[in-house]
C-alpha cells in the first residue's frame, strides 16, 4: 500500500515514524541549499526570444497545466509564437529532446512523454510542445524548428539555470505549505525564503476560500512587495469522445454519476463534481500519474453499472492516458479545466506585458 503523501505532508507533530523522513529531509535541504549557491553567480543559458515560468515550490497539486495553457492562448493573442518546454516527468523518452506536438498536430503519448505535456498538447492544438532534461536544448529545437520567440516553462521555478524574463509562481490557497518543511517529510521543494525570486504570485482555488483566510499574509513577510493574484480552476467542458458531443458543465446537474480521478488531489475533482449539483454515487480515488490499465477500468465500469449512475466521469488529465486503451463506451465522458484569474485579470496581463517590452527593449 503506497503511503498517503498528502496527510503526511499536512502533519506537523513530531513522531517516531517522522523520525526517518525529518532525516532524509534534512539531507534534501543541504543539497537544495548547495544547488542554489553553486548556481546562483553562474551565467544562465538564454534563448531567443521571451521566457516564462510557471512553477510553484510544493509537490504537485496548484494546478500548473491549466494556467500553462491561459498563458500560452495569451501569447498566442499578442501575436507571438509560442511553445511550451517541459521535463516531461514520468515519460520514459531516451532522446536528448522530444516534440510532443507541433503545428500539425501531436507526435507521441504519455507513456513517452508524460502525462502533462501530452494533456497540454492536446489542450493547445498548433503550440508545439517539446520535453528535455534540458529546457535550454528544448527551446533551442524550438526556435529553430518552429519559429517559436515565447518560450513558456511548465514546472521551472527550480529550473535556475534557464534565464527568465518573468518568474510566476502558483501556491494553493487552500494548503500554501502543507506542514511547512521539505520533502519528504513536508510538501516544500525548497525553503518558503526562495519566494523571493518570483516575480508574480497566483494563489489558486481561491474562488472557494473562506471570507475569513487570508493566504496573502502568509506570504507578505516572506517577499514584501511582491504582486499577489488570484485564481481558480473552473469547469469548461463535458466531452463524451464516443459520441462526439460537448457539452455545458450544468448539463450533468442532478443526474447519477461515478467519477475517478488519478491527480495530485483527487478531493479537489471530487469537490467540483458536487459543486455543480452532480449525483456522485461513486467516487474512486487513484494516485498521481496513475497508469490505468485494462482491470482498472472493467473495475470502475462495474462500479458504475452496480450503482445505477448514468455515466462514468474522469479529468481531462486521465482521458490523456485512458484514450488508447479505453473500449468505445458511450457512457464515458471527461471534464475539462479552465483557468481563470478573478478580478485583476488586467493588471496581471499589463504587468507580464511591461516585462517584456522591457526585456526586448521596446
Amino acid at each position: 500500500m503506497k503511503p498517503d503523501w498528502a496527510k503526511i505532508h499536512e502533519k506537523r507533530k513530531i513522531s517516531v515514524f517522522s523520525l526517518p523522513l525529518i532525516f532524509f529531509s534534512c539531507l534534501y535541504g543541504l543539497g537544495v541549499g548547495l544547488k542554489n549557491k553553486s548556481l546562483k553567480n553562474k551565467i544562465k543559458d538564454e534563448l531567443p526570444g521571451i521566457v516564462v515560468s510557471v512553477g510553484n515550490i510544493t509537490a504537485g497539486g496548484t494546478g500548473k497545466t491549466p494556467a500553462v495553457r491561459m498563458l500560452a492562448e495569451w501569447a498566442k493573442a499578442e501575436k507571438f509564437h509560442p511553445a511550451i518546454l517541459s521535463r516531461g516527468y514520468g515519460g520514459n523518452y531516451k532522446s536528448k529532446v522530444l516534440v510532443v506536438s507541433d503545428k500539425n498536430g501531436i507526435k507521441t503519448g504519455p507513456v513517452e512523454a508524460g502525462d502533462e505535456p501530452c494533456l497540454l498538447a492536446e489542450g493547445l492544438p498548433g503550440v508545439p510542445v517539446v520535453v528535455s532534461k534540458s529546457r535550454y536544448h528544448a527551446g533551442q529545437l524550438a526556435h529553430e524548428k518552429f519559429g517559436t520567440d515565447f518560450f513558456i516553462l511548465d514546472d521551472g521555478f527550480q529550473h535556475i539555470t534557464l534565464k527568465r524574463d518573468f518568474d510566476l509562481v502558483l501556491i494553493d490557497a487552500h494548503n500554501p505549505f502543507g506542514n511547512g518543511r521539505l520533502l519528504p517529510w513536508g510538501p516544500l521543494r525548497e525553503p518558503v525564503g526562495q519566494l523571493i525570486r518570483a516575480d508574480a504570485i497566483i494563489f489558486t482555488r481561491a474562488g472557494k476560500i473562506n471570507s475569513g483566510d487570508n493566504p496573502v499574509s502568509i506570504t507578505e513577510d516572506i517577499c514584501p512587495g511582491l504582486p499577489q493574484f488570484f485564481g481558480d480552476h473552473l469547469p469548461g467542458n463535458v466531452i463524451f469522445p464516443f459520441k462526439d458531443q460537448v457539452s455545458p458543465p450544468d448539463f450533468l446537474k442532478g443526474k447519477s454519476v461515478a467519477a475517478f480521478a488519478g491527480i495530485a488531489r483527487p478531493e479537489a475533482f471530487k469537490k467540483t463534481l458536487m459543486a455543480l449539483g452532480i449525483n456522485l454515487v461513486y467516487f474512486k480515488s487513484f494516485s498521481d500519474h496513475h497508469t490505468f490499465g485494462l482491470d482498472d477500468l472493467k473495475m470502475l465500469v462495474d462500479e458504475k453499472q452496480r450503482s445505477g449512475a448514468e455515466y462514468l466521469l474522469a479529468t481531462e488529465k486521465d482521458w490523456i492516458k485512458l484514450k488508447n486503451i479505453v473500449f468505445e463506451y458511450p457512457d464515458f465522458a471527461y471534464f475539462t479545466i479552465k483557468f481563470s484569474l478573478l478580478k485583476e485579470e488586467n493588471r496581471f496581463f499589463n504587468m507580464l506585458r511591461e516585462r517584456i517590452n522591457r526585456s526586448s527593449g521596446k
